[in-house]
Order: structure tokens, then C-alpha cells, then sequence
């Protein structure tokens, strides 16, 4: 039961992140009108950066593809590990609105991590 339970938050949360990624690049989903003044400056920053948004969506689409795939899901929370302190910072420190999606998608990915720790543990050895 807790292997069908994770599958399914790992799908959706791989396709929450590949969704993400995609709009990166495709601008699919527009931003509403009402967004806060200090995420519109740092969406404004990041963009500045001509390679960085492009990393984090490749990041996002890959990492995304890797945690929907059982056998390669624990390689997929590598991936999309530096994204998500990003998500989680940017809902802390800027828009708190957010907060609760950022944690709901921590604790799926933290289950994910403590999950496949036996194959980071290898990594270290």
C-alpha cells in the first residue's frame, strides 16, 4: 500500500515539475495579474541570467521524468533537489501564500529520499 501511495505522489509530483519546466520554456500559463511585487522582481532577476532559466527547467523536465520512473526515481530527487530549496526558499522568504504546496511537495520528496537512502549510501562508501 505505501509503495502504490508513493508511486502516485511521485507521478504527480514528477508531472508538477515537468508542467513547470515546460512553461519555462513554452509560456503556457501566464502569470496572474495580481502576482507580489517582490516575486515579479526576483522572476525579473532570474531572467536577467540568460542561462538560468533554462537550467531549472531542464532540470525541472528531466528530475520530473526521473521521479515518475520507479527505477530511476531516486536519481530524479537528486536532480530536482537544488529546484526544490529554491521553491521552498522563495515561499518562505517571499510569498508565503505558497508555503503550504512547497511543504506538501518537500514531504513527497523527502519520502522519496528516505525511501531510496540504501542507494545514496552507496554513494558515500
Amino acid at each position: 500500500m505505501k509503495k502504490t501511495i508513493l508511486l502516485v505522489l511521485s507521478v504527480l509530483l514528477g508531472l508538477f515539475l515537468v508542467n513547470a519546466g515546460l512553461n519555462k520554456f513554452f509560456n503556457y500559463m501566464p502569470m496572474p495579474d495580481n502576482m507580489p511585487e517582490a516575486i515579479v522582481k526576483d522572476s525579473m532577476a532570474m531572467m536577467e541570467i540568460e542561462w538560468l532559466m533554462p537550467l531549472i527547467a531542464w532540470a525541472e523536465i528531466i528530475g520530473g521524468l526521473l521521479l515518475a520512473i520507479p527505477k530511476t526515481r531516486a536519481l530524479g530527487a537528486l536532480v530536482v533537489f537544488p529546484v526544490m530549496v529554491g521553491i521552498l526558499l522563495t515561499h518562505i522568504i517571499v510569498a508565503p501564500d505558497g508555503l503550504l504546496m512547497a511543504i506538501i511537495m518537500w514531504v513527497v520528496l523527502l519520502w522519496i529520499m528516505i525511501d531510496n537512502k540504501d542507494k545514496y549510501l552507496m554513494l558515500v562508501k
